[in-house]
């Protein structure tokens, strides 16, 4: 979720649901330990994740492009009604003004950062500073080194992570946030880390996410599966056909993605625009000097022959190339059962699905 719908948040308390919905930073939440198509790159020292927008540009991007288009409602408006010199009417001059003002403002609101911003914003997890670094916005002025604007989040019990739930017109769905607050537990900022999650089926999906990230802090890189795939930060007009297409599902039908070809070409170009328009991310040299990877790391990833994207690793999985459904189990989780009816108890009530696990010695 693009984090300017967010900011209905800020100066208020976390939401009663998201306080109850912490995520601890210190044992697992469930069984799994999964990614679920969240990740840039891996290694010893830090691993890039995406952030939900990232997965969503081509919506935001066709809406704003509309919303432009639709700005031209209150000229044609104001000129049909002012033809033959008349002096037009009180009440369709302001509906002429009223359309331009409120599709304006929704082209300046959202579309800031789509355009002329970056091409993707990556959360860097970061093992040995015990931190989360978040590229926000791109800095237009930076001094030298200065890079893009970077939000911190210490990774520690204290910090507040936490499954949120947002109703929508699609339904509901879930992602990963955290919070900052103020010294009167009032949000300063937030953001959502890794991809959303629809509807409650898929919540198991969004602890095995969390599970990931968390083994990859506290435990390091080694026997970690391998993410669902590594997404590239050089996208091509394939990726952003792909892109576009897996937004209707990822094992949608055929004939549902025949359907919505037209509309799945529209959402290709649009991305394509707005990557054209932007730039890729830059780090501040105080990140990127604690950042520096070994020659000889062995879990740098990706790497020569790994595929990257959604068309390569398709195809190398195809080929037995690459894993399928990568995963493995939560060596602190305690019982065993199925992972979905423990999720849906987690959900349901959080006391009863934190005590189903076991603190690490």
């Amino acid at each position: 979720m693009d984090e300017r719908v967010m900011t209905k948040c800020i100066g208020k308390p976390v939401p009663e649901w998201d306080r109850a919905h912490r995520l601890p930073t210190g044992r697992s939440i469930g069984p799994d330990v999964q990614d679920f198509g969240s990740t840039f790159s891996i290694n010893s020292t830090f691993m890039d994740v995406i952030e939900p927008s990232f997965l969503e540009k081509q919506w935001f991007v066709t809406g704003v492009v509309f919303a432009f288009l639709c700005i031209g409602i209150g000229p044609y408006v104001y000129i049909f009604t002012h033809a033959n010199g008349s002096s037009g009417d009180f009440i369709m001059n302001c509906l002429a003004i009223a359309a331009v003002a409120l599709f304006g403002t929704m082209v300046w609101k959202l579309g800031r950062g789509l355009f002329f911003g970056l091409r993707h914003r990556p959360i860097r997890f970061h093992r040995e500073a015990g931190k989360l670094y978040a590229i926000r916005a791109r800095r237009f002025f930076a001094k030298p080194g200065e890079g893009d604007v970077v939000w911190e989040a210490p990774w520690t019990e204290d910090s507040i992570f936490c499954l949120h739930r947002e109703t929508t017109s699609f339904g509901t769905v879930f992602h990963i946030r955290h919070y900052t607050v103020d010294d009167h537990g009032d949000v300063t900022r937030v953001f959502s880390i890794g991809r959303e999650w629809t509807g409650r089926l898929q919540v198991e999906m969004a602890l095995a996410q969390w599970n990931y990230w968390c083994t990859y802090m506290n435990d390091g890189p080694n026997g970690l599966p391998k993410p669902m795939l590594f997404h590239t930060q050089r996208e091509t007009s394939r990726e952003s056909f792909l892109f576009s297409m897996y937004s209707f599902g990822m094992r949608a039908p055929v004939v549902v993605r025949l359907m919505m070809m037209p509309l799945i070409l529209v959402f290709t170009v649009m991305r394509i625009i707005a990557n054209a328009t932007c730039r890729d991310p830059v780090w501040p040299d105080s990140i990127e000097r604690i950042s520096v990877i070994a020659s000889d790391d062995p879990y740098a990833e990706p790497r020569p022959g790994t595929p990257v994207g959604w068309g390569d690793t398709i195809l190398a999985q195809q080929r037995g190339e690459y894993p399928n459904d990568p995963k493995s189990r939560a060596q602190d989780w305690s019982v065993e059962s199925d992972g979905r009816l423990n999720a849906a108890a987690w959900l349901d009530n959080p006391a009863t699905g934190r005590g189903r696990v076991t603190q690490r010695a």
